[in-house]
């Protein structure tokens, strides 16, 4: 009896040792294959917007346009002004803020996957900001989901996270199979409150509808209670996928024209939309991400007011400093096209500085910038600004020496010539009227086609993406 139970306990400890081990094998053989999923997961960007910071109060109006009233399309009244009741003065609108809020983010992706990531930003507050809860979903129409493509979204396992000041965050990776050209739904439960002396980043030129919640939590709900849009976004960096068969990424760089300005709001106009439309057409996969910044320029940031910081202005840091955070670091960005500089002439005036010379020696510093990341670059000529605002001939002078740089050095892997593409053969100095959008500087939804359309798709040529596992 007493050798029994001896030999039952020998037995019992030896069965508790091997389930330890098994279980043990288990655990480190299931955390491998899952740490070995992840290394070997290609992360592809098919989404991303270059934020900024928000003040307070909207910038003043910029300057009224000329009255010039060479394109037909364009020659209508204007409103007439409104004056402020004597001996008042209208003060800026304050911007919205949330608080107790839930947003729902319309994005629109580029290339597709089995799996994605969301990149949550904070990289211009001045203070912490609390995602109370996160979900992402196919978008059914407006503002509501597709409920069953919802998922939430975790950070470092948790539903919260509070992002500090000037940081970005990643979510876990999520099962969810997410088309090419599709509509994404990112929802972002804040249950703080945003109306604080804190600069809130942001993409002012969406030109995209998103949906702001009444009060409380609807993240992940079919239809949420609304109490309000925005054609802006607010605290998102980008959309990552799990594509292992795409060939890269292509970032495009640049100001306003890139960002998409005055192309028709929820139609996705912008010439980066429609260049990833005919790589779709075409059989390649790749992201076409859009970096580009309203009012952004080569070598200055925009002039604020004494005590403003720089970097919280609606125009964006300038290109020579972005280009690392905006395209260097983006997963699988194998290419970027460059289409900056008209801002720098165009605010200079009559002012002889900066130089085409100076604007060549920044383009200069992007392609180091590209090739020290094994990215290849190309250079986007500018596109006419005769009528703009700030149009002088002393800075068309310089918009030409630059755009012959462009197509002559050699200095860019490839040239895309926008100029060409978009100008008035009768007159180069202006659009052609129908590629205008009427303000004589942005192009209208026809030449935003007309310059993807003069994009050769053979300059993307299959190549190691720098930074894919990011």
């Amino acid at each position: 009896m007493r050798f029994d139970t001896r030999h039952r306990l020998a037995r019992d400890r030896w069965g508790f040792v091997a389930a330890f081990v098994s279980a043990f094998i288990f655990i480190w053989f299931g955390s491998e294959a899952h740490a070995q999923r992840d290394r070997s997961e290609r992360w592809v960007g098919t989404w991303v917007t270059s934020e900024v910071g928000r003040p307070q109060n909207p910038a003043p109006p910029p300057p009224a346009l000329r009255p010039f009233m060479a394109n037909t399309r364009c020659a209508v009244p204007p409103a007439p002004a409104v004056a402020a009741p004597q001996g008042q003065a209208f003060a800026p609108a304050p911007f919205v803020h949330f608080t107790n809020q839930t947003l729902r983010q319309i994005v629109r992706t580029s290339i597709g996957g089995s799996r994605a990531r969301v990149v949550l930003t904070n990289a211009y507050g001045t203070a912490p900001v609390t995602i109370g809860a996160a979900q992402i979903a196919l978008r059914d129409t407006l503002g509501s989901i597709q409920t069953a493509s919802s998922r939430p979204l975790t950070f470092s396992g948790q539903p919260t996270m509070t992002i500090p000041a000037n940081a970005v965050v990643y979510s876990d990776p999520v099962n969810v199979t997410v088309p090419p050209m599709s509509d994404v739904a990112i929802d972002l439960y804040l249950p703080g409150s945003t109306n604080e002396p804190a600069t809130l980043t942001m993409h002012g030129g969406a030109l995209q509808t998103s949906y702001i919640s009444e009060t409380g939590n609807y993240v992940g709900k079919t239809t949420m209670p609304q109490v309000g849009t925005t054609l802006s976004w607010f605290l998102l960096s980008r959309v990552d996928v799990a594509a292992p068969d795409a060939s890269g990424a292509i970032v495009a760089f640049g100001d306003s024209i890139t960002d998409g300005a005055r192309s028709t709001p929820d139609t996705n106009g912008r010439w980066p939309d429609h260049l990833a439309r005919r790589l779709l057409s075409q059989g390649i996969k790749m992201g076409v991400l859009n970096a580009g910044i309203g009012g952004n320029r080569l070598l200055n940031e925009a002039s604020v007011p004494a005590g403003v910081d720089v970097r919280a202005v609606g125009a964006g840091i300038n290109a020579l400093a972005r280009f690392e955070h905006h395209v260097s670091s983006l997963p699988g960005a194998t290419h970027v096209i460059v289409l900056e500089g008209i801002n720098d002439i165009g605010n200079a005036r009559e002012n002889p500085t900066p130089t085409a010379a100076d604007l060549i020696a920044a383009h200069k510093q992007l392609i180091e910038q590209a090739h020290a990341r094994g990215l290849k670059i190309l250079g986007a000529t500018l596109t006419p600004f005769w009528g703009a605002a700030y149009y002088t001939e002393v800075g068309e002078a310089k918009r030409q020496a630059l755009n012959e740089w462009i197509r002559s050095s050699k200095a860019y892997d490839g040239v895309i010539d926008f100029d060409k593409a978009t100008r008035d053969p009768a007159d180069p100095k202006k659009f052609l009227e129908k590629y205008d959008s009427c303000d004589y500087l942005h192009p209208s939804d026809a030449g935003y086609k007309a310059m993807a359309d003069a994009i050769d798709l053979s300059l993307f040529k299959p190549g190691p993406a720098t930074t894919s596992s990011r």
